[in-house]
C-alpha cells in the first residue's frame, strides 16, 4: 500500500515521500527498498542513518534522517500494528471436524472452529468465536469465553475458567495438579488431592509448554491482560495481577502473589507465600526470597535493590585485587 495510507492506519505523521509503495516490514539492520522498519531502542539509532528502508517509524522528536520517517509516540507499538497489516492472522472457518470427540452435554457457541481430534468433555462450555486447533483437549466442566484460541496440544483441565480472548500456545496446560504431598509416618508421600481450579482473566496469553497449576483448595488466578511466556511454571494457589509479564522460565512457587504491571524477566524464581507489589521489575535470573515493595527494581540471588546490586557486582569482580592489597598491608 501507499505509505500515506499506512501512516493513516498507524496514526503516524509522515515526513518525506508519502507516495512510496510499501510491500512489507523488516528489522532496521535488514530492511530494504519498499519495506517499513522502526527504531525504538536508542542503540539502533546509527542504523537509521544508513538504512535502505523506504520508511522508518520513529519517535516524534527523533533527529532528521535521509529516509522518510513516520513519527509516532510509540514506534514499537506502531510497528507491531504494521506487522498485523502485512501478516494478518490465519482465519479458521466455523465448523467441527468429523474426528473431534465432543460429549453431548458440552455447550458449543456460535461460529466455533473445532479441529481434528479435539476432545471436549462433559459439561464443558466453548464460547462464541473460539478456535480449537487439532489435538486440543478440554476436560469436563471447563469453560472457555468468547473468541479464545487454543493451538495444537493445548490442554484445559476440569472446571477451569478462561475469560474472553484467551490464547493458549502449543502445549500450554491450564490446571494440572499442583505439587502437593504430605509425608506419612513411614516416610512415603501421600498425594494431596488438588480440588481447586485455575481462573484466567480476559486477554491472557499462555505460551508454549507453560503450566498453571491448580491448588488443593481455592483457585489459582491470572489477571486480565497478563502474558505468560514459554516454559513458565505458576505454582498452585498463586495469584498474578493484571497486565503482568512472566518471561521465559519464570517459576512461581505455591501461593505466590504477584501484583499488577509487574515484569519478571527470564528465569526469575519466586519463593512461595511471598507478595510482589504492583509495578515491580525483577531482572533476569534473580531469586526472590520474600516480599517486594511496590515499584521496586531488584536483581540478584537473593534479589535486592538493583542499583545496590550493580555496585556489589562491580565490587565482587575486584575482590581478588582487594584481597591482595589487604595482605600487603603490615
Amino acid at each position: 500500500m501507499k505509505l500515506a495510507e499506512l501512516a493513516s492506519l498507524l496514526d503516524a505523521t509522515c515526513h518525506g515521500d508519502a507516495d512510496q509503495e510499501i510491500t512489507g516490514v523488516e528489522g532496521i539492520e535488514k530492511a530494504g527498498p519498499g519495506q517499513l522498519t522502526f527504531v525504538a531502542n536508542p542503540k539502533y539509532t546509527p542504523f537509521a542513518r544508513t538504512t535502505r528502508a523506504a520508511a522508518v517509524l520513529v519517535t516524534e522528536d527523533f533527529p532528521q534522517i535521509a529516509a522518510t520517517t513516520l513519527r509516532t509516540p510509540n514506534p514499537y507499538l506502531a510497528f507491531a500494528r504494521a506487522i498485523d497489516v502485512f501478516h494478518p492472522a490465519p482465519q479458521y472457518a466455523p465448523g467441527i471436524h468429523p474426528t473431534a470427540v465432543i460429549d453431548p452435554s458440552a455447550t458449543i457457541g456460535e461460529d466455533v472452529h473445532i479441529g481434528a481430534y479435539v476432545v471436549i468433555g462433559a459439561g464443558a462450555v466453548i464460547g462464541q468465536g473460539t478456535a480449537l486447533l487439532p489435538h486440543v483437549v478440554i476436560y469436563p466442566k471447563a469453560r472457555l469465553g468468547k473468541h479464545c484460541f487454543a493451538h495444537a496440544h493445548a490442554v484445559v483441565r476440569e472446571s477451569c475458567l478462561l475469560g474472553d480472548g484467551v490464547i493458549l500456545q502449543n502445549g500450554a496446560v491450564v490446571g494440572p495438579d499442583g505439587y502437593g504431598f504430605a509425608k506419612e509416618d513411614g516416610g512415603t508421600w501421600h498425594k494431596i488431592t488438588q480440588s481447586g481450579a485455575v481462573v484466567l482473566g480476559d486477554r491472557v496469553e499462555v505460551q508454549a509448554n507453560s503450566c498453571i497449576d491448580r491448588a488443593s483448595v481455592g483457585n489459582t488466578e491470572i489477571g486480565s491482560g497478563t502474558k505468560i511466556d514459554n516454559l513458565v511454571q505458576v505454582g498452585h494457589g498463586s495469584t498474578v495481577g493484571e497486565n503482568t509479564l512472566l518471561c521465559a522460565q519464570v517459576g512461581l512457587a505455591g501461593s505466590s502473589h504477584v501484583g499488577n504491571n509487574v515484569v519478571l524477566a527470564g528465569q526469575v524464581g519466586v519463593v512461595g507465600h511471598s507478595f510482589i507489589g504492583d509495578g515491580v521489575v525483577v531482572t533476569a535470573q534473580s531469586g526472590v526470597p520474600g516480599d517486594v515493595a511496590p515499584g521496586s527494581v531488584i536483581s540478584g540471588s537473593p534479589a535486592f535493590e538493583h542499583r545496590r546490586w550493580m555496585r556489589s557486582v562491580a565490587a565482587f569482580s575486584r575482590l581478588p585485587e582487594l584481597v591482595k592489597q589487604i595482605h600487603k598491608k603490615p
